[in-house]
């Protein structure tokens, strides 16, 4: 699968699970992978599920508005940076965001994510 198709095809599972079931994110990540949500590092699958399960909102919804990759390193890594928009239950205007995943392959020919850096885009 071609790098735009691979990384179009991981933002709109991640997005459709983080909006349905974000528990459900904790397979995408692994102990190593690293988290920074608006400059709080956490480390490891589950202490990143608690967080964004612990987030201070029942329901959103993601927009995505652009999706840039690049191939990263020897192993077959992806940079994947996503912009768009996030409505939240019962809020009237939607906030924007960004996010960056740098995925890594693993044995099983799939992608779990590394790291992630997401920031709220305030005007």
């Amino acid at each position: 699968m071609d790098p735009d198709a691979l990384s179009k095809a991981f933002v709109e599972h991640y997005y459709t699970l983080f909006d349905a079931n974000r528990a459900a994110l904790a397979n995408l990540y692994q102990e190593s992978s690293m988290l920074t949500f608006e400059g709080q590092k956490i480390q490891g699958s589950q202490n990143i599920v608690a967080k964004l399960t612990s987030l201070p909102f029942q329901q959103c919804q993601h927009s995505i508005t652009t999706v840039d990759c690049q191939p990263s390193g020897p192993v077959g890594g992806m940079l994947v940076f996503v912009s768009g928009n996030l409505q939240l239950s019962g809020e009237q205007h939607a906030l924007k965001f960004s996010q960056m995943f740098h995925l890594m392959p693993t044995q099983q020919g799939s992608f779990y994510v590394l790291n992630d850096i997401f920031r709220l885009n305030y005007a």
